[in-house]
C-alpha cells in the first residue's frame, strides 16, 4: 500500500520537479547573497570636507601669525574687490 506510484507521474515528471525545485532554491540563494551584499557595500555618498576658501585660507595664516593685521585687511578687500582686470 504504498501512495507513490498512485500520481502517475513519469521519470520525466520526477525530473522536471527536481530541477524546478533545484532552481527556486538557487534563485532563493542568490537573492540572499544580491541583498546581503547590498546591505554590506560601503556608502559612495560619504561627506567629503570641502577644500577651504581664499578667505580660511588668509584667517588661518593670520591667527598662525605668518601675516599681519594689516595684511590681512589689504587681501581681504583684495578679495572682496575681485579679480584684477587688465585694460
Amino acid at each position: 500500500m504504498m501512495f507513490w506510484y498512485d500520481h502517475n507521474v513519469s521519470g520525466w515528471g520526477w525530473f522536471a520537479m527536481s530541477a524546478g525545485m533545484i532552481l527556486f532554491w538557487a534563485l532563493i540563494i542568490t537573492i540572499a547573497v544580491l541583498l546581503f551584499r547590498a546591505l554590506n557595500q560601503p556608502h559612495e555618498h560619504t561627506h567629503t570636507p570641502a577644500a577651504p576658501s581664499a578667505e580660511d585660507i588668509l584667517r588661518e595664516r593670520l591667527a598662525r601669525g605668518e601675516i599681519e593685521e594689516d595684511e590681512y585687511r589689504r587681501r581681504l578687500s583684495a578679495l572682496h574687490a575681485g579679480p584684477l582686470t587688465k585694460p
